[in-house]
């Protein structure tokens, strides 16, 4: 049996690693921020990068291997058949994927509509590609709003855009919100009425707890012309190992063919070693990590409950980012914010908790609008360590009230 790969490396290990979410800010603060987890990798992951390694197994990329874990692990996990490795490709990273995917759709200027708050890198990510984003809300539960999506869709279309796109996080990025299929075909239906085509990020598929269901877009009626893309780089925590696979829908497949061959070069081998490795043979790791993630939410809700009972938030159904509702706390994002700005703009709550409790959360104003007050938490960490934030921010919390 596995144990519980959040309990794996010690404090002092987290602090030896070189990557992002351990160097950004100095040793005195907690960093609760940038989606990479506290683990220690999956035995099956970590053997796939060795023996590669030992063999000089360092060339270029070949074959289907990837999609067909993929494939195999969907019908086990969500009993779903219809991933055809024949309909996927190869991409450097799902934002990258993303890119290229709307050069397939659509043209300078076209609109992409984005349900916020959503996935910072959506805006940048698209207003870089010279498309415009068009924002639409959740609901007030943080649940897709088909008929808001409409909305946007009319105005995507008053604005010139002649082949807009909807781009979904699902499950969603910040709330860990996990879509029904009922709000799916929905939002593809109204898609396909208004001439609109569907991206779906699905980077955090593999981490829906026990109290949802995944649902993959393209397994949705109405959805047979979008596109979907996932990676085990959250699941598996494998961010600095880049690869992840582009799915299109039976109707999309000419799209799909489109595709530049050069973007097929810029995965890593070792990433797609590592991530097809993941996805093929890493289920005990998996349920271990998601039986450790779901003890860390009911931590986490404890944890508010005690040392911040003002702020709001609703447990995720997937993903190991809570989303904290501060407004109560008046602690407001600047009036320049905007959510174009780079992740480690810090605003708001967030910045009060960084400057005041040594904990650094992800600024939620760069989630876009409905972010100003919020703050995204990164809850994949050891549970002391988890503890210890959240009480040095209530500790703030109380010493600012007074």
């Amino acid at each position: 049996m596995i144990s519980n790969p959040l309990l794996g490396p010690t404090r002092a290990d987290l602090r030896a690693r070189t990557s992002m979410k351990w160097r950004l800010y100095p040793d005195t603060v907690l960093p609760l921020w940038v989606a990479e987890m506290d683990v220690t990798l999956a035995p099956a992951v970590s053997q796939a990068i060795i023996r590669a390694a030992e063999s000089g197994d360092t060339g270029y990329p070949y074959g289907t291997d990837y999609a067909e874990a993929v494939a195999r692990f969907a019908s086990e996990r969500w009993g779903w058949d219809g991933l055809d490795p024949s309909r996927a490709a190869l991409v450097p990273d799902v934002m990258m994927g993303i890119v290229e995917t709307l050069r397939l759709l659509t043209a300078p200027g076209d609109a992409v509509v984005v349900t916020s708050p959503v996935y910072a890198p959506f805006f940048a990510f698209v207003t870089h590609a010279d498309r415009q984003v068009v924002e639409t809300p959740l609901t007030a539960d943080g649940r897709l709003n088909p008929a808001a999506i409409e909305d946007a869709l009319v105005r995507a279309r008053s604005l010139g855009s002649a082949h807009p796109v909807v781009l979904l996080s699902n499950p969603h990025n910040p709330t860990g919100t996990v879509h029904s299929r009922t709000e799916l075909e929905a939002t593809a239906e109204v898609a396909r009425r208004h001439g609109a085509r569907i991206i779906s990020d699905e980077i955090h598929a593999p981490l829906v707890y026990s109290d949802a269901s995944f649902v993959p877009l393209l397994s949705v009626a109405g959805a047979e012309n979008a596109f979907a893309l996932t990676s085990g780089s959250k699941a598996f925590n494998l961010a600095g190992l880049k690869a992840a696979l582009l799915m299109a829908g039976p109707d999309a497949a000419s799209d799909l063919a489109r595709l530049p061959e050069e973007v097929g070069h810029g995965p890593s081998h070792l990433g797609i070693l590592a991530h097809t490795a993941g996805f093929a043979h890493s289920a005990d790791w998996l349920d271990a990590l998601l039986a450790g993630l779901e003890e860390n939410r009911s931590l986490l809700g404890d944890l508010l409950s005690t040392h911040l009972p003002q702020v709001a938030w609703t447990p995720p159904q997937a993903t190991y980012l809570a989303w904290l509702d501060a407004s109560a706390l008046g602690l407001e994002a600047s009036a320049s914010a905007d959510a174009l700005a780079v992740v480690s703009d810090l605003a708001g709550p967030a910045k009060f908790f960084l400057d005041e409790a040594q904990v650094a959360l992800s600024s939620g104003h760069v989630f876009g609008r409905g972010g100003e007050n919020a703050v995204r938490l990164n809850f994949a960490t050891r549970p002391e360590i988890l503890a210890e934030a959240v009480t040095q921010m209530g500790e703030a919390a109380a010493a600012s009230a007074r």
